[in-house]
């Protein structure tokens, strides 16, 4: 549903802002066609009313083998507003939503899923948001429900949450999504960091500033299958590798409080064989041993896994690998060099 706001003859259009959509996606060429309608009118419908003076789609290919980069430039050659960055292997949706605001050239950005399972209806009602007070730099998505998913995923996803938000330093609103709009300056702040494995979702918390929030109802996928099933390697992997370690250290904490458990334990352990042996009695050989070492084989392997995640995180940040690689882009205002490539820069920041 679109939010009728009453335009502003007196407003010039130069004080209106220029909206940047990102689209990080990976094989939807059945989406894309509705996408792109859907998006289109939502957003000349605010040009319209005189809340935005312009937009640009912004579609990161993350080395899609279907049809989609073919569809995309066929409607870029009637729509100069579509603008395309095509990765040169699959790097993941969140190192593609950083090549796209890296990109953007907006006073706003919005990010999302090509999906259609988060409706483009909802960016009126962000912008309605952000406008309602000049203080406003990120407005996230909260959904109230969620069409076509399982109990199973939705406890999972809750789960999540819950324990994000007891063990992180930030506050991260629960069923807020990768749905967001933010501010230029929100999203330079972002384009900052360089982390390898960045948790979108808690950076734009972290950052800070004032922040609201837009209740929806997330809609069942248009077409096409996930791409991220509840207990596939990529969700757990994003979930432990990036979302539980990059804002606290409760799992280094936790490795430590089983190992001086595991030392208690042992410690009356070795007192129960000594009261045994100064008493006369028989002690069970095998059994005994076998508990002890398995006990403690069991918290040595537990503390040395919490530590090598953070090893391999360490691992990954210490080689400095680039995020991403462009292959190319398709409709920005100026051509990019391949030394400007190779450095992620922005065109748009380009003499």
């Amino acid at each position: 549903m679109i939010v009728n706001i009453e335009p502003n003859d007196t407003q010039p259009t130069a004080s209106l802002p220029l909206i940047s959509v990102i689209f990080s996606f990976k094989n939807e060429e059945e989406n894309i066609p509705e996408l792109i309608r859907r998006t289109k009118d939502v957003l000349e419908g605010q040009i319209e009313a005189q809340i935005v003076r312009d937009y640009e789609l912004i579609f990161v290919n993350d080395a899609s083998t279907d049809r989609s980069l073919e569809m995309l430039l066929n409607f870029s050659l009637t729509n100069n507003r579509i603008k395309i960055i095509n990765m040169s292997r699959n790097f993941g949706v969140f190192p593609c939503t950083f090549a796209g605001l890296r990109f953007s050239k907006g006073d706003l950005v919005v990010y999302m899923d090509a999906d259609l399972q988060d409706p483009p209806e909802i960016i009126p009602k962000l912008l309605e948001k952000w406008k309602s007070d000049k203080d406003i730099d990120v407005v996230h998505t909260i959904r109230t429900d969620r069409a076509g998913e399982s109990r199973f995923k939705l406890w999972i996803t809750k789960m999540g949450y819950l324990l994000l938000n007891k063990i992180s330093n930030i506050e991260l609103p629960v069923e807020a999504g990768d749905f967001k709009l933010l501010s230029r300056r929100v999203v330079d702040h972002l384009l900052q960091f360089k982390e390898k494995l960045p948790y979108t979702k808690g950076l734009v918390c972290w950052v800070g500033y004032k922040q609201e929030k837009v209740f929806y109802s997330r809609e069942r996928r248009f077409a096409g299958e996930t791409k991220f099933p509840t207990l596939g390697l990529g969700a757990i992997a994003n979930f432990t590798n990036s979302a539980l370690i990059s804002f606290s250290s409760a799992p280094l904490q936790i490795a430590s409080l089983v190992g001086i458990s595991g030392c208690l334990v042992s410690g009356l352990m070795i007192f129960h064989v000594l009261f045994e042996k100064f008493s006369g009695h028989s002690i069970p050989g095998w059994t005994a041993i076998m508990t002890a070492i398995l006990f403690l084989g069991s918290v040595q392997l537990l503390t040395i896994g919490i530590l090598g995640v953070y090893i391999h995180s360490i691992f990954i940040e210490v080689k400095e690998r680039p995020n991403y690689i462009i292959e190319s882009i398709h409709g920005f205002d100026k051509p990019l060099s391949m030394d400007a490539m190779l450095k992620n820069k922005n065109p748009h920041e380009q003499t």
